[in-house]
């Protein structure tokens, strides 16, 4: 049975379940719909990303340890993104990570996992916009949902990134933290910079 987590909450993935070899994190989130004139309701896109940082020791060492829509596949073949998703729009996943927790080099110890809005600022968009925001993992090789953390309503007013949750290795084990931090910055090489990521090799 999946585990539903709140804020905070974090829940042990691999202990017990030694069989646990690939995850798929899935992350979701819904258009937002407004009231246009007439009272008619409209749906505005959001082309929202979802990346992954590969930590060491609580950093970012090299660029190709962030996966995204521009980097698709970890060097190590580790993790890898599906592929982006321009609009939000559909039921389920709009964006999915496969991850190789059995065969992650030993020297990542954390995969933190984040949604920004895409040009938030030009298009006058924040994740206080955005319903039914969602981080699942689920055991890649029985399609079994190991837990799903679904985003709070708290206020998210003029935040354009989003950090859903990580997973992360402790004594051997893999663990999931379920986050909900926002922030107020949307690009790749501001987000990374938070993980000390120097923003000069982005140029």
């Amino acid at each position: 049975m999946s585990v539903s987590l709140k804020k905070g909450q974090k829940v042990d993935l691999t202990k017990g379940n030694s069989g646990l070899k690939r995850v798929m994190v899935g992350l979701g989130w819904d258009e937002a719909k407004k009231t246009g004139g007439f009272f008619k309701r409209t749906v505005q896109d959001f082309d929202c990303d979802a990346m992954a940082f590969l930590l060491q020791k609580g950093k970012i060492v090299q660029r190709t340890d962030v996966v995204f829509f521009n980097n698709l596949n970890h060097p190590s073949g580790c993790v890898i993104h599906k592929g982006d998703n321009l609009t939000g729009g559909g039921a389920g996943d709009d964006e999915q990570i496969m991850v190789e927790l059995s065969r992650l080099p030993m020297e990542y110890d954390r995969i933190v996992f984040l949604v920004s809005i895409y040009q938030a600022n030009e298009r006058r968009q924040h994740f206080g916009m955005i319903q039914n925001a969602f981080i699942r993992i689920v055991d890649a090789d029985t399609n079994k949902e190991l837990c799903i953390y679904n985003l709070s309503s708290e206020d998210y007013d003029g935040k354009c990134a989003m950090v859903f949750g990580e997973l992360y290795r402790k004594d051997g084990e893999w663990k999931f933290n379920a986050i909900g931090q926002p922030m107020n910055i949307w690009a790749v090489d501001d987000l990374s910079e938070r993980y000390g990521l120097a923003k000069s090799v982005w140029r």
